[in-house]
């Protein structure tokens, strides 16, 4: 008799499991006819899952994913790449998400966006749930919602997401139902594909006469928490700043230096492709698409092609020609031509 309980109880708690799984997949944004950004995340695992691996891995927030292009560095110089950038993605988020990478596969290099060091202030929860909900279950998962989760947030929410969209039941649209179990791919391994023309307001940012705040403490702690599981690892790390600095996302000189003191204790290799921006051939009159704040894809591909170059020449990567690769390439030159047209 007391086994039957057992077996009885069990088959409930599977099946409550189950539909809690199902009602928060079903509940949860899906992205598809806006912030279409916020499937970014979750991409990386159809590559994963079916053994994809990858020379470099870029890590960030919109500063890698509207920067760097992987069809673009496979065409100019063989490099396997992907990007997992997500909109203000948190410099903790960060070092979660390269750890949960790094039980996929061991990279040659991780590639860093450095900009994060600088924020002060939590994400705003649209943003961390931009991060989050696409990451799988995990205790790298685990760790980033203790982080951001506080008296405003419920951390399981952001495990079981049927807890924070559960009145969306009453307001389903059709787009829950079609995109349940899958999504269409948004992105090329990870780049955000924008395509619009808005010029930036300045052309360069001046530094106000005011001194900014240090780059925070915790923050740095974290960047050497990534630095040393990328070398316990065997994978290189290099931080970068994007090509890209306007009056309301400035990168002050007095960052770059702190940055820049401590890639040089520590043997890691530095690039503020802010200051490499003529070399880069940027524009900033037609290479961006939102004034200034973002690259589009002209100013992201002159980025890939002169980044490329720094990492075979400097770092010795590259690689040659897949026919799985040559697939992407095709469809990123497709959509990109259907883009312009």
């Amino acid at each position: 008799m007391r086994k039957k309980y057992i077996i009885a109880f069990s088959c409930a708690a599977i099946i409550f499991a189950v539909l809690l799984v199902l009602l928060s997949w079903l509940t949860e944004p899906k992205y598809i006819n806006e912030s279409r950004e916020g499937n970014l995340i979750a991409e990386y695992y159809r590559e994963a899952d079916v053994g994809n691996r990858h020379d470099v891995i870029f890590i960030g927030d919109c500063e890698v994913y509207s920067a760097f292009v992987p069809p673009i560095l496979y065409e100019e110089y063989g490099i396997r790449s992907f990007v997992r950038g997500s909109p203000s993605q948190s410099i903790v988020q960060s070092y979660c998400l390269l750890k949960e990478t790094l039980r996929y596969e061991k990279p040659r290099a991780v590639v860093l966006s450095v900009y994060a060091l600088c924020k002060t202030e939590p994400s705003r929860e649209a943003y961390n749930r931009m991060t989050l909900d696409g990451m799988r279950l995990s205790w790298e998962k685990i760790g980033a919602v203790s982080d951001i989760a506080g008296e405003s947030e419920s951390g399981l929410s952001y495990l079981f997401p049927l807890l924070r969209f559960h009145s969306r039941i009453y307001s389903l649209e059709a787009e829950d139902l079609e995109y349940l179990l899958s999504r269409p791919r948004v992105s090329h391994n990870g780049y955000f594909m924008e395509k619009g023309i808005a010029s930036a307001e300045r052309k360069d940012y001046e530094d106000t006469a005011d001194t900014p705040s240090p780059l925070p403490s915790e923050n740095l702690a974290t960047l050497e928490k990534i630095a040393e599981v990328c070398q316990k690892n065997g994978v290189e790390l290099i931080l970068v700043k994007a090509p890209i600095s306007s009056w309301r996302y400035p990168w002050h000189s007095e960052w770059d230096l702190t940055i820049s003191d401590y890639a040089a204790q520590n043997g890691i290799a530095y690039y503020n492709l802010i200051e490499e921006s003529d070399g880069i051939g940027i524009d900033m009159t037609t290479d961006t698409y939102d004034g200034g704040y973002h690259l589009n894809i002209y100013g992201a591909e002159k980025t890939s092609r002169y980044f490329g170059g720094i990492l075979k020449e400097n770092h010795g990567i590259s690689g040659c020609k897949s026919e799985i690769w040559e697939e992407k390439l095709q469809e990123y030159y497709k959509e990109r031509s259907n883009e312009e047209n």
